[in-house]
């Protein structure tokens, strides 16, 4: 049994994850939208274009998504999903991308007594992440 991440987001679903597919390299595995539906009663409250589940691979996990609209929306807390990165380079990268118009940097990317790079933040379709590049700092590794 593997724990999957489910996101929920407020109307840009769709484009939240395409983008995290893009920036991650994850595969987008499937779409269905509230016009998938086989009928009306199996709908979620909102338009057509509501999604209302997406799968995306990325690595050996599953993260899945799906829209909600504002009375059932609620912010994320209490969680951040974390990434790390296996170079300086993915790093910097995977930052720039994903905190660009961030909502909230918790954490600028910095060193740390445990990570050669290390930053929180909330990005622009409000979801937290923590992203970490150890490199020699690694638990085990030799100086």
């Amino acid at each position: 049994m593997e724990p999957a991440i489910y996101l929920f987001f407020k109307g840009n679903c769709l484009e939240a994850m395409s983008h995290y597919a893009e920036v991650l390299g994850g595969e987008i595995t499937g779409v269905f939208r509230n016009a998938d539906a086989p009928t009306p009663e199996s709908r979620m409250p909102g338009g057509d274009d509501m999604v209302m589940n997406m799968a995306m691979k990325l690595g050996s996990a599953l993260v899945m998504a799906s829209d909600n609209n504002d009375e059932m929306y609620d912010k994320p807390q209490g969680f951040r999903i974390a990434i790390s990165p296996t170079s300086l380079a993915d790093f910097d990268r995977i930052y720039d991308a994903l905190a660009k118009d961030a909502t909230r940097v918790e954490m600028e990317p910095d060193e740390t007594f445990w990570a050669e790079r290390f930053a929180m933040f909330t990005d622009k379709y409000g979801t937290p992440w923590m992203l970490m590049f150890a490199g020699s700092k690694a638990q085990g590794a030799s100086s």
